[in-house]
Parts: structure tokens; sequence; C-alpha cells
């Protein structure tokens, strides 16, 4: 194995202490925050009924936690997410590839999509409440607006633009439509799909919110406006520190499996 220069050492080791300042920083900012917070709370700064502190809000989660009424809600707002995210994987690949494989049906289809995309979705959210009730399939499909149109708009392009002279190539020598996609289109694809549904997990976790804040009688977005209803903003601020957690969560997965696929490729 080849050894590593003096001065390759000495880059890699800023590299590494570079990283370490970065994480240790973010690290005391947060704290640092933290702790502001609870004293401004403490001595009167801010009013603690309005704006809550740290402490009330790990009391009002370990509470909620012994009770177990608080992995319910997390539980429904997961799974809600999880499934609204798998349905827009899926339509938007396989839409995706439809357009991409019928040209005459994109060109028709693509301005509805782009007026589609731009609709705000929480527009959307009470007629779909009207249509199909207020029950968990709603839910899914609200989380499913905010994603499916931008994720099937993003596909198409990408791979509209994955080497078209490959795809010449492939016809040339007789092979076909499929053949391009499988072997071609859908393998470059890869990185773009995987960045899509970084960006698709948070978006899908955004319209579940925007549902339960709606029809729902269980789950986190029921939460925060049953809180904000009630008063009970420790309630409120809670369940947006656990959505963001689990929100770093799932983009930290789907981050990881890139990271696989890639190294793999």
């Amino acid at each position: 194995m080849h050894e590593l220069s003096s001065a390759q050492k000495k880059y890699l080791l800023q590299q590494k202490r570079e990283k370490q300042f970065i994480a240790v920083m973010r690290v005391l900012l947060f704290i640092s925050f933290l702790l502001l917070w609870e004293i401004s709370a403490r001595l009167g700064w801010i009013d603690s009924f309005i704006f809550s502190s740290p402490s009330l809000i790990a009391r009002t989660f370990l509470n909620m936690c012994m009770d177990q009424s608080l992995f319910t809600h997390i539980w429904i707002t997961v799974k809600e997410t999880l499934l609204s995210f798998f349905f827009v994987v899926i339509l938007g690949i396989g839409t995706a590839v439809l357009l991409w494989a019928c040209p005459k049906l994109s060109a028709v289809l693509e301005p509805y999509l782009v007026v589609l995309n731009s609709l705000p979705k929480s527009a959307l959210a009470p007629l779909l409440i009207v249509w199909l009730g207020a029950n968990q399939k709603t839910i899914i499909v609200a989380g499913m607006s905010v994603a499916i149109f931008g994720s099937i708009i993003s596909l198409y392009t990408g791979f509209k633009e994955v080497g078209p002279e490959k795809g010449k190539l492939i016809a040339t020598l007789g092979g076909t439509k499929k053949d391009e996609l499988l072997k071609v289109v859908l393998p470059s694809s890869v990185p773009l799909i995987l960045s899509t549904m970084k960006v698709n997990i948070g978006l899908c976790l955004v319209g579940v919110i925007i549902g339960e804040f709606i029809g729902a009688r269980e789950g986190l977005g029921y939460l925060i406006i049953y809180g904000s209803q009630t008063f009970k903003l420790t309630w409120v601020l809670m369940s947006i520190v656990i959505l963001c957690i689990i929100a770093m969560v799932l983009y930290g997965i789907l981050g990881f499996i890139e990271k696989r696929c890639i190294r793999r490729m």
C-alpha cells in the first residue's frame, strides 16, 4: 500500500480538525441557545407561558412518555409520513418513466404538472377533508400532494438529460426503449432519485402535518393545533421539537443510504 507523504498526512489532519471544530461549535451553539432560553424564562425576560422553556418542555415530554400517550401521536405521524413517502417514490418514478417514454404525453401534461406543483397545498387540505373524509387516508394523500408533482418534474427532467447519445447508440445496435431505460437512464439517475427522495421525505412530513391540522384526532399535528387552541403552548413547542428530530433522523437515514449506494456504483 502506498504510504502517505507528510504533506498528505498534514492535510488530512487539518481536515479532521476542521470537521471536529465545526461539530463542537454546532453543539456549543445549540447548548448556548437552550441556556439563554431557560435563563430568559426563569428571570422573566420572556413570558414562560407563551414561550415555555427547555425544562418545561422536558418535563412535559417525560410526563407524556410515562402515560405513553406521546408514543401514539409520534407513531401515527411517522407511519403516515412513511406511507405517503412510499407512494410518492413509486408514483413519482413511475410517472416520470411514463412521461419519458411518451414525449407527446409529457408535452400535454407538463404545464399542468407545473401549475399543480405551484398550488399552495395548505389550500388543498380542506378540500381533501371534504372529498375523502377526516381519516388517515386523507392525511396520507395530503402528505403526497406536497411532494408528488415536484418529484415527477424533477425526475422527468433528469431522465431527459441522461446521455441522449447513449440512447442513440442502443437504438443503432438494435436495442429497444426498454433497454435504454433499464441499462442507461435508471442506472445513471440513481443519484438524482436518491437526492429527490431526501427532499421528498421532508415535504411528506410537512404535508402530513398540514393534514393533521385539519382532520386528525391523533398525531403531532393534532397536538400542535390542540395545544394552540387550549393555550398549552408547551405541547406545541414540544411537538415542534419532536418533528425536527424526526425530520433529522429520516433525512439522515436517506443520506446514509445515498452514500452507500454511491460508493457501490
